[in-house]
């Protein structure tokens, strides 16, 4: 078991640091809004600390689930960062969706410093989280990743390391870009099944047994046709992976044209407002 560090307690990192300290690690958490950092040391039966810096002092693993780069460089730089406080052979595990470049700029301030770092986006949103069942793709050296490995599989019931600094957060490009184009692929066949006068749970009864079956169809079928999107994942941090997406898809040469469209689709059902709608909300516009 090992003296951990984490960072962040938003819908993922709450009941991710709740597994690391059911796994019998030692956990001391930080969060910007202190009561939720209170809250979840009252919960588990851990510990809570002011600063990144001071919750990080002496941690062999530091994580941290935060929403984008510059909360990340926020949690790891400065006087009361992260880094500041971590000892030399302790390695950091960003899970963060953020760009390939804050991480690469991190991991090198991190080396020079002696500290292993391993980005480590996460895919399988809220109910993957509270059930330790995420998918974790990861990037960095071999060594580091095999020492944090044990302790990310608290919560994960794949992890694997994808290539170099940066790899994970270019194989959560991916899944993001894949999510996007079947969200929406199934939120036009429900809007076109409404329409046409059928009864969606037959169709979907039908059709999720064939080539057209996805984990969005059968979870958030029902829940999509009754205009509920209360899931977790929000608009308003899609928009932002979607964004780190397509720049990075125009600095490797690859035409996201479907990615980009569908970009736009959330961003009109932020201006319905539905900024903090899961992003299954895609139907909304299709239906109102």
């Amino acid at each position: 078991m090992a003296k951990l560090a984490f960072l962040g307690l938003g819908v993922m990192g709450f009941p991710m640091a709740g597994h690391l300290r059911a796994a019998g690690h030692e956990v001391t958490v930080y969060n910007r809004t202190g009561s939720k950092a209170r809250s979840w040391a009252d919960q588990h039966a851990g510990a809570h600390a002011p600063t990144p810096r001071a919750a990080s002092e002496g941690a062999e693993f530091v994580l941290a689930c935060v929403g984008n780069d510059d909360d990340l460089r926020q949690v790891c730089l400065g006087e009361d960062g992260a880094f500041a406080g971590m000892a030399e052979a302790a390695v950091f595990v960003d899970h963060t969706t953020v760009s390939a470049a804050v991480t690469r700029e991190l991991a090198a301030t991190a080396r020079a410093a002696g500290i292993g770092y391993v980005d480590a986006p996460i895919s399988g949103g809220q109910a993957g989280a509270e059930a330790g069942a995420l998918s974790v793709m990861c990037g960095g050296d071999q060594a580091d990743f095999d020492r944090a490995a044990p302790v990310i599989d608290a919560y994960a019931k794949i992890c694997r390391l994808m290539g170099g600094v940066g790899a994970g957060q270019m194989t959560k490009m991916c899944n993001q870009i894949a999510i996007a184009g079947l969200v929406q692929g199934l939120s036009e066949s429900l809007a076109f099944a409404q329409k046409a006068g059928l009864d969606v749970e037959k169709v979907v009864e039908v059709i999720s047994q064939g080539a057209a079956g996805s984990w969005q169809m059968v979870n958030r079928h029902k829940t999509m046709a009754a205009g509920q999107f209360e899931h977790g994942f929000a608009v308003n941090w899609m928009r932002k992976d979607l964004a780190i997406c397509l720049a990075a898809a125009d600095e490797v040469g690859a035409p996201l044209p479907v990615t980009a469209l569908v970009d736009q689709f959330y961003k009109e059902v932020q201006t319905m407002g539905g900024g903090r709608w899961d992003t299954s909300s895609l139907i909304a516009r299709l239906t109102r």
